[in-house]
Parts: C-alpha cells; sequence; structure tokens
C-alpha cells in the first residue's frame, strides 16, 4: 500500500482532498482516488512516486484496466509526464491497440499526427452539448482517449456524463416510446456548410458513397448544387456489448435543432428549410419529436454531467457507450486531442 506521503502528491480535481485510496495493483506506484468524495466519475489514477512510466503501466495493466473503465466509464490519468503527442499515440496503443481513422465524420477535426486529432473545430464561444463518438452510425469507436496538450486559460472542460444514469432519469414512457419508434437522422451536405459529403465518407465517387451508404443503413437523396441529404434510422437504447449494462446511446439530441445555441438555430432557420437543415433529429417513423421531450432528454443529460479544469499532460479514457462527452466554451488557446480505439457495429451489440 502507498503511504501518507504519496498521498499528498497531487490534490483532486477542484481542490477536494482525499486520503481514501485503491490501488490498481500489488505495486506501489499508483494511486487510485474518486473524483470528488462520493463518487468515482472519472476515476483518478496519479503516480504515487516520480517517474512513473504510464505507457509502461497501462500495458501491464490493460485487463485490469478494462474491468476498471467498464465498471466507472472514464479514466483520468494525472501527473504523468504526457509531454508530447507522440506519447500520447504509445499511451492509445499500449492501453487499447491501434488507433482507428476518423470516418463518416459530423465534425471537423484536423489530423495532427497519424490518427490522432485535434478535438472539434468549433467556434470556442460555443459549448458542444453531450453526445456519444459516431452514435448515428452503424460503426463506432468503444473507447476514446483525450489528451490535454494546452489548458485554456479559463473555462474549456469536456463535461461527460455517464449514459446509464442518463438513460434512469428519463421519463419511462419517453423512453419507451424511443424504443418503439428508434430515431430517424436527416443529414444534408451542401457545399459550404458544414463537411462536404466527400469529406465524410471519403471518396468524390457518388456510387462509392451509395454503395457504402446502402451496407450502412443509409437512404441516399442527391440534390441540386451538389447537395446530398441521407436519411438513416437508429435504436436509441443500446445494451453494453461487454457489459449488457443498458445505456440511452444516440444522437438524438445532439443532432436536434432545438439544442444548437440560440443565434445559430436561428440563423440556419432563417436561411433554410427544416428538411434542408445540416442535421435534425425525429422519431423513427419521420413525425416531429416534441419540444417537451427535448426539454427532458437534454435535463437527463445535465442532471448527470460532471466537469473538471483540464491539467496539462492529462489523459482522459473513456468507454464511448457508457461515456458522453461535450465541450464547455473557453477563452485562450486550447489543444485537446483524441485517438478513437476498439471499433464496435450493430450487429455486436447485445439484443434488447
Amino acid at each position: 500500500m502507498s503511504d501518507g506521503r504519496s498521498m499528498q502528491k497531487r490534490s483532486l480535481p477542484g481542490g477536494a482532498v482525499t486520503r481514501r485510496q485503491a490501488p490498481l495493483t500489488g505495486q506501489d506506484i499508483v494511486t487510485e482516488q474518486p473524483l470528488t468524495a462520493d463518487r468515482w466519475f472519472p476515476r483518478v489514477v496519479q503516480p504515487a512516486l516520480d517517474g512513473v512510466d504510464l505507457v509502461a503501466w497501462v500495458s501491464q495493466n490493460r485487463q485490469l484496466l478494462e474491468t476498471k473503465l467498464q465498471r466507472d466509464g472514464a479514466i483520468l490519468f494525472r501527473g504523468f509526464d504526457v509531454s508530447s503527442v507522440e506519447k500520447f499515440e504509445e499511451i492509445i496503443t499500449a492501453a487499447c491497440g491501434q488507433a482507428l481513422r476518423y470516418t463518416e465524420r459530423s465534425s471537423p477535426r484536423t489530423e495532427v499526427k497519424g490518427n490522432v486529432y485535434t478535438s472539434t473545430d468549433y467556434p470556442p464561444a460555443y459549448r458542444i452539448f453531450l453526445h456519444n463518438e459516431n452514435s448515428y452510425a452503424r460503426t463506432w469507436p468503444l473507447k476514446l482517449l483525450f489528451y490535454c496538450h494546452k489548458p485554456s486559460v479559463e473555462r474549456g472542460e469536456t463535461p461527460i456524463a455517464d449514459t446509464r444514469r442518463v438513460y434512469n432519469r428519463i421519463d419511462p414512457t419517453i423512453r419507451d416510446r424511443f424504443v418503439e419508434k428508434h430515431v430517424m437522422y436527416v443529414r444534408n451536405f451542401s457545399p459550404g456548410l458544414g463537411l462536404p459529403w466527400s469529406t465524410v465518407f471519403g471518396t468524390t465517387d457518388r456510387s462509392a458513397v451509395e454503395a457504402y451508404c446502402k451496407t450502412a443503413g443509409y437512404e441516399t437523396e442527391w440534390l441540386d448544387g451538389e447537395r446530398l441529404r441521407t436519411r438513416r434510422i437508429g435504436r436509441a437504447v443500446a445494451r453494453h456489448p461487454k457489459t449488457g449494462d443498458t445505456t440511452w446511446f444516440n444522437h438524438a439530441t445532439f443532432f436536434h435543432v432545438s439544442t444548437l445555441e440560440p443565434a445559430v438555430r436561428d440563423a440556419l432557420l432563417a436561411q433554410f428549410d427544416e428538411e434542408d437543415l445540416p442535421n435534425n433529429t425525429y422519431y423513427g417513423d419521420g413525425t416531429p419529436i416534441e419540444a417537451s421531450v427535448m426539454d427532458e432528454l437534454r435535463g437527463a443529460y445535465e442532471q448527470e454531467t460532471v466537469a473538471f479544469p483540464w491539467e496539462r499532460g492529462d489523459v482522459l479514457m473513456l468507454d464511448n457507450m457508457i461515456t458522453a462527452h461535450g465541450r464547455s466554451p473557453f477563452v485562450g488557446e486550447r489543444k485537446i486531442l483524441v485517438g478513437m480505439t476498439d471499433a464496435m457495429s450493430i450487429e455486436q451489440l447485445r439484443n434488447e
């Protein structure tokens, strides 16, 4: 067990201090602490000694980390010497294997090195609502790793929420309606607005896009001016493939026009008919989702949201089906990078 001196090495995020600890291994090299006194979300792992190599440690404890991640949904590695993109790449490989390319994109990102990307390149004055990466698609990454290369001057947190708890907060009548009807995602790809379809699907060949979309369960509709409209119906609730936990796993809230910042929403609605919006969601039968339901869904996420200030060198590991993530507005330069691993598909999910 670590002695009391190792517990004084660093305080918890937000200034909370606790002497409770549960080392992840019998070796006296890391400590494991809750973010706050009453909740292990995220689980905070810190070095108990100087010079602990996080790459070596996660490589040696990969299965144990998998168990912790599936239970808690999020692990924050703090206080380790992670000072470069190359080191972050090594951590991804050691903990989870090869990072995935960002495919079927819904947000602009910059490729930094290999399959390490910037987090969403979106104006800093606006927040990004909580979501599970690529939950609108046929395939998605099961794990995400974020790296704080440079924290912003103010704010800029990556808020997270446990989707198992989000599910439990939603009115059962609303949940049942989504389970019965599912979610329809309507996306419009237009030149000069958002990502072009050639970027999203990685090709300029229309026939290749159509073939991919057919396999992935999308309807495609080519419109004038190089525009493409897609529709896909996906489930709102999913059981985790490893744990069997019921999760609220969808983009129904994130893509819905009412979730946009008011200024952005009003500008889009002034320019486009609803059917031409870049993204929007409906019930699976195409009927509108009621405003009261959207308020309920946003409220469930917000009640479960946990946020902490980034510190340089932090690495946050998420189970993408258990934990939704977002972004707070910020001031000053901010460089948070992300790697995605463990491709998952609807065919691999447990039956509801």
